[in-house]
C-alpha cells in the first residue's frame, strides 16, 4: 500500500517563521504616535476596519498594513496628522520589511526531514517581494518543490497548487490559520493540520472543524512526521 499523503503544503507566516508579532509591535507604536487623537482600543478598531476595506486594493502584507495605518491616522485626526507621524509610520513599515527572519521551533528540522520523503510546497499569502525575501533568508528554499504566493487562499487555489503533485486527495496543508490554511484545504478535499500560534490576526480566526475526518491539530511542528505516519493508507 502507498502512503495516503505524498505532498505537504506549508503556510509560511506564523507557521514556519514569526510574523504577527511584528505587526503587533508596530500597531503598539501606531497607538503611541496617535495617543493625542484617539484611545488605543478605538484606534485598533478603526485600523482593522481600514485593513478590511483595503484588502481588495492592497492584498495581505506589510505594504497594505502601512497604507491602512496612514489612512487611519488621517481619518482620526480629521486630516491634521503631523507630517512627522506619517514619516514614522512609513519608517515602521520599512523596518518590518527588512526585519530578520526568525524560524519557529522545529520548522527547519521538520521541513528538511519531510523533504526526503514527500513533495514539499510553500503556499502563502502576502506581498510577493516580501515573501520571496523571507523565504530566501529562511534557509528553507531548497527544500520546496514549488512555491505559491497567492492573493488569498480558497479551495480552488489548493486544487491548482496540488494538481501537479498527485492532487488534493494525496495532499495535506499545514498552517496556523483555521480560516486560510485549514478550512479551504478541507473543502478542496485535502487533509489539513492546524498548528496554532500564540498570536493570530483576528481576520484569520475561525471555528475549528473538529468533526472533520481529515482534520488534525498539533501543539507544534515536532509531531508532524508522526501524525503523517498515522494517517490512513490507500
Amino acid at each position: 500500500m502507498a502512503a495516503q499523503v505524498t505532498t505537504i503544503g506549508f503556510d509560511a507566516d506564523d507557521t514556519l517563521w514569526q510574523n504577527e508579532q511584528f505587526f503587533q509591535i508596530t500597531q503598539t507604536r501606531f497607538a503611541e504616535l496617535l495617543a493625542d487623537f484617539a484611545d488605543p482600543d478605538h484606534l485598533s478598531e478603526r485600523l482593522l476596519q481600514a485593513e478590511m476595506r483595503n484588502l481588495g486594493h492592497y492584498g495581505f502584507g506589510v505594504k497594505g498594513f502601512t497604507l491602512s495605518m496612514i489612512e487611519t491616522a488621517i481619518e482620526v485626526t480629521d486630516g491634521k496628522v503631523p507630517g512627522h507621524v506619517i514619516q514614522a509610520l512609513i519608517d515602521a513599515g520599512q523596518e518590518m520589511l527588512s526585519h530578520p527572519i526568525e524560524l519557529l521551533p522545529h520548522a527547519g528540522d521538520v521541513v528538511g526531514e519531510l523533504a526526503k520523503t514527500h513533495n514539499i510546497l510553500l503556499i502563502t499569502k502576502g506581498d510577493l517581494l516580501d515573501q520571496e525575501r523571507k523565504l530566501a533568508q529562511s534557509g528553507l528554499g531548497d527544500y520546496f518543490d514549488g512555491v505559491q504566493i497567492v492573493s488569498d487562499k480558497s479551495p480552488a487555489v489548493y486544487k491548482r497548487a496540488f494538481l501537479p503533485f498527485g492532487g488534493v486527495q494525496k495532499a495535506v496543508m499545514v498552517g496556523n490559520s483555521l480560516k486560510s490554511d485549514v478550512i479551504p484545504a478541507l473543502e478542496a478535499g485535502a487533509w489539513a493540520v492546524h498548528v496554532p500560534h500564540d498570536l493570530t490576526w483576528s481576520y484569520e480566526q475561525a471555528m475549528a472543524p473538529i468533526a472533520h475526518e481529515k482534520f488534525r491539530t498539533l501543539r507544534d511542528l515536532s509531531r508532524l512526521p508522526a501524525i503523517l505516519n498515522e494517517l490512513p493508507q490507500i
